[in-house]
């Protein structure tokens, strides 16, 4: 029986044929300010860790990745503007979360190019 190790099973599953790709000028343009967004170390951390936790505060993740709680919330900022993540305000606190689950497939398939 043939076996393939997960990341590229996702990866597989998630590609599409070429005759069904949409060459919409406006969605290539959203989906590169996504890859835009996403496309830095501090960024790509925050998001593994939100895909963890599925939702944490801006204090959470700078004390998880031990950076500045204000470069947190820079990258928080950018990736929540281009439609990455979202937020939720409970009580004092603000919880961001990962806006899409295929969001979710395209960082593991990102984390497993990087091994």
């Amino acid at each position: 029986m043939f076996h393939m190790n997960i990341f590229t099973y996702i990866c597989s599953t998630s590609q599409k044929q070429m005759s069904d790709i949409n060459l919409d000028p406006e969605k290539l343009e959203k989906t590169a300010g996504i890859l835009k967004a996403i496309s830095h170390p501090v960024r790509i951390s925050i998001l593994n860790a939100l895909e963890s936790n599925k939702k944490m505060t801006v204090t959470e993740i700078h004390k998880l990745l031990e950076v500045e709680q204000s470069t947190a919330s820079h990258h928080l900022g950018i990736m929540k503007d281009k439609g990455v993540l979202v937020s939720r305000r409970e009580g004092k606190n603000i919880y961001y979360s990962i806006r899409d689950e295929k969001l979710k497939q395209l960082l593991y398939c990102l984390n497993g190019c990087g091994t």
